[in-house]
């Protein structure tokens, strides 16, 4: 089992949600996870990643597979002005490869904003961690355990 599978299983565990990781032939893309679990594509929680351009700082956008991340409006919730974080930022920060970050687990604490879009869902499918593996996790209960902010920043 990879190191960043063991640290979602074990941040699944902190947060005491059920663990629900599920191993797929490919999950990197909503689409692909969609396809592969069998649910609608905005259920599946994409991972995306900025950083302030004043420190570098990541912040997770967690937004409805279907949607896509507004950098002027993502900017304006974050209070700060957003680039997109390289391959290197987003492993050295939250210890996982583009493809299979997780909103949770992360190496450091990341701040978290959630498209309002997945609290429409009883159950939503996110990255465990691999490109490979994803969880179910109800909304409020990722809202809780990521500390999450939910509002709007899609367009």
């Amino acid at each position: 089992m990879s190191k960043s599978l063991t640290r979602v299983r074990a941040a699944l565990a902190a947060a005491q949600l059920r663990e629900t990781i599920r191993e797929t032939s490919d999950a990197r893309t909503a689409q692909d996870a969609a396809a592969a679990i069998g649910c609608d594509v905005d259920q599946i929680a994409k991972s995306i990643i900025f950083a302030r351009q004043d420190d570098g700082q990541a912040i997770l956008f967690l937004t409805a597979g279907g949607n896509q991340v507004d950098l002027d409006a993502a900017a304006q919730v974050a209070g700060a002005q957003l680039g997109k974080a390289d391959a290197n930022a987003v492993r050295a920060q939250t210890g996982f490869a583009i493809g299979g970050v997780s909103p949770l687990g992360h190496l450091t604490p990341i701040r978290c904003f959630m498209d309002p879009r997945l609290t429409e869902f009883t159950e939503i499918w996110a990255a465990a961690g691999t490109p490979r593996h994803v969880f179910a996790v109800a909304p409020a209960d990722l809202i809780r355990a990521t500390n999450a902010q939910v509002v709007d920043f899609t367009s």
